[in-house]
């Protein structure tokens, strides 16, 4: 209560008079149920209540703001406010009565104010009024509450006039009569209050009749809005069904027509080279359409005129992705990049159990975590895969290909836009995997020696664990090396939860010293509450090349259903160091990306914020990457790839802190999800077991004032990179020399 009065004070000095065009002070408003009532501090201006959390915050930062004029305030006992606006309800509690008095008068006036100075719109514009601002069940139970309060005054109306007639017939009757000169004085007296309260009746009953009168004005704008939704609703719904009709009628003209098809993506040549083509070939040679970029990341169609020779021409017209250096001496392997290198290799496992079909009970689960701490709640397997984090990022892998192809690459901007198709790779794996993968413990490890087979090998160590960040070292035979260091930032949005990945990803090819540097995008996964999950990328990636300062820029558009461009779309544009376009990048981050050559840009007309255009004239887009099909029935096997089926296959040469032992994992790819569970909270509790005498050992040695040596990671140390400059986590060297000797002694017991 001492808060509460401090913060009544400091309301009462802040805040001028009920009236005036701004009142400030504390009040507290309800958060959630862990936390209760929270003290905020609150700003009425213009008709808008804000709240921050101090008063500093009124620089920078706004909590939220609830609009008066369309808000209903009610009060639920002597010091609590319920604001109630879009569907949304807040409950607010002063820290006395007298100080919640003040607030609803400020806020009765402010809304009064903000409903008169809404301009009232003509009937042609009301019906414009979209009316999908307005919740339909809203609408209709606030015009029942209002019919039912509209009689209540008609009938306090006519109450009001029928008695106050009453009383003055009475009180004329009685100046009529013969009474003494002190009667005559109080009669008198009695006729000026009942005149007064004619007046004021008067007043009250014009209030009423305004009050009607708008409420029923209101009453038909609140109508005819709900007509139009309705009737908005029908034309998407018709608009909708004939879309479906026309898109199936495309489908079936498409595969009616083969040899129509077939015959306009062949571009053959004449036999001695001549510079004419064939005349059916002119058509599709010669123009060509592509979206290109602007310097603001919005695209339009354009008209592009072929400038290449005819043996180009005919070398680039075939099925296969565009060969950069048609003049090097790549195998016909490395120039598809629609299938893998077909070198013999190890037999690798093709199949997990299928995933049982187990219910999923919210309620034992919540169950149990009453009166625990929330970060002792163990959450179960069923919301997991059976792959850990480490295993995930090994994923990034898959297309590994890609660069294998661009250290062959003469050319840095050639090579620039397969590694930014790499980098849009690794989403592939994602669009059906909307599972969480196992945290992993503290030293945990994974590693994926591919080196006979693709000629590199990969090692993960999870480094910390509050907050937690994996490192990531690859080394290549074929000429390049990756490193990584993740940390994942999530923030659950009520719909929807956010997922960004904090980390650079470094890329550098032996040869020519190139060194590219990027960051992940945002993940986003729908429907957490109701409804089917679904996982969206969305945000921009930014690729350097350090060493020429060439640049990649691509968008990743977050889907929307009213969006006219394809779901899960990637574009990109390639520059030198001038800030040159030379390459655009289209395609999606599930399917696939090309790359088409700028023959030549020019400017075009202001967009719709008023940015000038800058149109590319492009050559004909060329395949840089394609995705696998998943493996026969992938669905009930977690929708995991030919790689993520490989990841957990028992491999007894590893190092022990390898997430292939880790025991509550393979209990779940088993389908023994119970044991699994039991398992899952056995290693958390062991792991904060460590952690406690990890700290009580550091407590310790602060009394004795000797030095402790924290944490490490076992196979890599914190270095500055010399490109960034950010701090981050280096391979260090000796795993790969330790499982050669098979010498795990160095390996602590987390499992």
């Amino acid at each position: 209560m001492s808060e509460q009065g401090k913060s009544s004070a400091s309301a009462s000095a802040a805040a001028p008079l009920p009236g005036s065009d701004t009142y400030k002070g504390w009040l507290f408003k309800w958060t959630n149920y862990l936390k209760g009532y929270q003290r905020r501090w609150f700003v009425l201006s213009n008709g808008l209540l804000s709240y921050y959390r101090t008063q500093a915050e009124m620089a920078h930062t706004c909590r939220g703001t609830i609009n008066l004029a369309t808000a209903h305030i009610d009060t639920e006992d002597a010091c609590n406010v319920v604001l109630s606006s879009g569907g949304r309800t807040y409950h607010l509690k002063a820290s006395t009565e007298v100080e919640r008095q003040r607030w609803v008068t400020a806020l009765e006036l402010a809304k009064a104010k903000a409903i008169r100075m809404t301009p009232n719109l003509s009937d042609e514009s009301e019906d414009e009024v979209p009316a999908s601002k307005s919740n339909r069940n809203e609408i209709q139970g606030t015009l029942k509450i209002l019919v039912s309060k509209l009689d209540d005054l008609s009938t306090c109306n006519d109450l009001i006039a029928k008695h106050g007639a009453a009383l003055q017939r009475s009180l004329s009757e009685l100046e009529g009569l013969k009474v003494p000169v002190e009667g005559g004085e109080k009669i008198k007296a009695v006729n000026e209050r009942a005149t007064l309260f004619r007046i004021t009746s008067n007043a009250m009953i014009n209030a009423c009749r305004n009050f009607l009168e708008l409420a029923e004005s209101h009453s038909k704008k609140w109508q005819r809005a709900l007509q139009y939704e309705r009737e908005q609703r029908t034309h998407l719904e018709e608009t909708i069904e004939q879309l479906a009709k026309q898109h199936n009628s495309l489908e079936r003209a498409w595969r009616e027509a083969p040899a129509l098809a077939s015959s306009t993506t062949r571009a053959p040549t004449n036999k001695k080279g001549s510079e004419r083509p064939l005349k059916d070939d002119a058509s599709d040679e010669d123009e060509e359409y592509f979206d290109a970029m602007e310097d603001s990341p919005a695209f339009i169609t354009v008209t592009t005129q072929r400038r290449q020779s005819q043996s180009s021409l005919s070398g680039a017209s075939g099925g296969n992705a565009y060969d950069w250096n048609q003049h090097d001496h790549m195998s016909p392997s490395c120039n598809d990049v629609s299938g893998k290198e077909l070198q013999p290799r190890r037999q690798r496992r093709t199949r997990v159990p299928d995933k049982p079909n187990y219910s999923l009970n919210l309620w034992s689960i919540m169950k149990n975590c009453i009166g625990k701490e929330l970060s002792k709640i163990p959450m179960p397997v069923n919301f997991n895969e059976p792959l850990s984090m480490l295993q995930r990022l090994t994923e990034d892998l898959e297309y590994h290909e890609l660069l294998d192809k661009a250290a062959r690459c003469e050319s840095s901007l050639e090579q620039m836009c397969l590694v930014a198709a790499f980098s849009v790779s690794s989403y592939s794996t994602t669009v059906h995997r909307t599972a969480k993968p196992f945290n992993p413990l503290l030293g945990e490890t994974y590693e994926l020696d591919r080196l006979e087979e693709f000629g590199y090998h990969s090692l993960c160590e999870q480094v910390s664990h509050h907050p937690p960040a994996a490192a990531h070292h690859v080394i290549s035979q074929r000429g390049w090396t990756l490193w990584q260091e993740i940390t994942i930032a999530s923030k659950f949005r009520g719909k929807y939860l956010s997922i960004m990945p904090l980390g650079s990803i470094h890329l550098k090819f032996h040869s020519s010293g190139n060194h590219y540097v990027w960051r992940k995008v945002t993940s986003t996964v729908h429907n957490i509450i109701v409804g089917k999950l679904w996982i969206d990328q969305s945000g921009d990636i930014e690729i350097v090349n350090h060493k020429t300062k060439e640049t990649c820029t691509l968008k990743f558009s977050p889907y929307s259903y009213f969006s006219r461009d394809v779901p899960r779309k990637v574009t990109g544009v390639v520059t030198d160091s001038g800030d040159k376009a030379h390459y655009i990048l289209s395609g999606t981050w599930d399917e696939k990306i090309e790359s088409a050559k700028i023959i030549q840009s020019s400017r075009g007309g202001s967009g719709s914020e008023g940015k000038q255009k800058t149109i590319y004239q492009t050559l004909s887009p060329k395949l840089l990457w394609k995705k696998y099909p998943l493996p026969e029935n992938a669905e009930n096997m977690y929708h995991f790839s030919a790689l993520a089926l490989t990841l957990n296959e028992p491999d007894d040469a590893v190092g022990l802190t390898d997430s292939r032992l880790r025991p509550d994992q393979r209990l779940m790819e088993e389908g023994r999800w119970d044991e699994a569970n039991s398992e899952k909270q056995r290693l958390e509790e062991k792991q904060r077991a460590v952690r406690r005498k990890r700290e009580a050992d550091a407590s310790d040695a602060l009394d004795e004032g000797r030095e402790y040596e924290s944490y490490h990671p076992l196979w890599f140390h914190q270095r500055r990179d010399s490109i960034t400059g950010e701090t981050h986590f280096a391979y260090k060297g000796g795993y790969w020399e330790a499982k050669e000797r098979q010498d795990w002694t160095v390996c602590p017991d987390i499992f």
